[in-house]
C-alpha cells in the first residue's frame, strides 16, 4: 500500500508511506485463532471420547504454535518505509528498524531492474544502491517507480527556473 502525502503550501516536501497489505485486522486474527482452537479442541475432545486420550494435549499444543505463528506473521506486516522527498534530499527510513539512507535529489536514479522472478525497485546514486519497496506487490512497485519519477522531474524543473 503506497500513501502519498504531497507538499503543503510552503513546504517543498512530500512524503510516501509504503506498507504491506494485511488481510485481517488485529480483531479478526483474534476470531481467527479461537476458531482455529475451537476446531481444534473439538475434534480433540472426539477423538478422546473414542480412546485418544492425548489427543487434547496435542490440540493445545498444536493450537498455541498455530496462534504463535500467526501472530509472528502478523506482527511481520508492521514493517514500513517511509521516503521524504524535499528540494535537496530522498530520504527513505526503514520502519521499525530505523535505517536510513539519503541520496541527493538531482542525482538519484529509480530503476525497475528484473530480478529473480520479481522486479526490484532500486535507487542508486554515486554508487550507492538501496532497495525499496520489496513487500509490495508487482503492481505496486512499478506504480511507486513511476510516482517517484514524476516526483524528482517535478523538482528538477522548479530548481532550473
Amino acid at each position: 500500500m503506497i500513501v502519498l502525502r504531497p507538499a503543503a503550501a510552503g513546504l517543498p516536501c512530500a512524503t510516501m508511506w509504503l506498507k504491506p497489505n494485511r488481510a485481517l485486522s488485529r480483531r479478526d486474527l483474534r476470531r481467527l485463532i479461537g476458531v482455529l482452537a475451537a476446531l481444534a479442541l473439538t475434534t480433540a475432545v472426539l477423538g478422546a471420547w473414542q480412546g485418544n486420550v492425548f489427543a487434547p494435549l496435542f490440540a493445545l499444543v498444536e493450537s498455541s504454535a498455530v496462534a504463535i505463528a500467526l501472530g509472528v506473521a502478523w506482527r511481520a506486516g508492521d514493517r514500513s518505509e517511509r521516503i521524504t522527498l524535499d528540494e535537496s534530499s530522498l530520504e527513505v527510513q526503514s520502519l521499525p528498524g530505523r535505517r536510513s539512507a539519503r541520496f541527493q535529489t538531482y542525482w538519484v536514479r529509480v530503476q525497475l531492474q528484473a530480478g529473480h522472478g520479481r522486479d526490484r525497485l532500486l535507487l542508486t546514486s554515486h554508487g550507492k544502491e538501496l532497495e525499496i519497496g520489496a513487500f509490495l506487490g508487482e503492481e505496486e512497485r512499478a506504480e511507486l517507480s513511476r510516482k517517484l519519477k514524476v516526483l524528482l522531474a517535478e523538482l528538477n524543473q522548479q530548481r532550473r527556473k
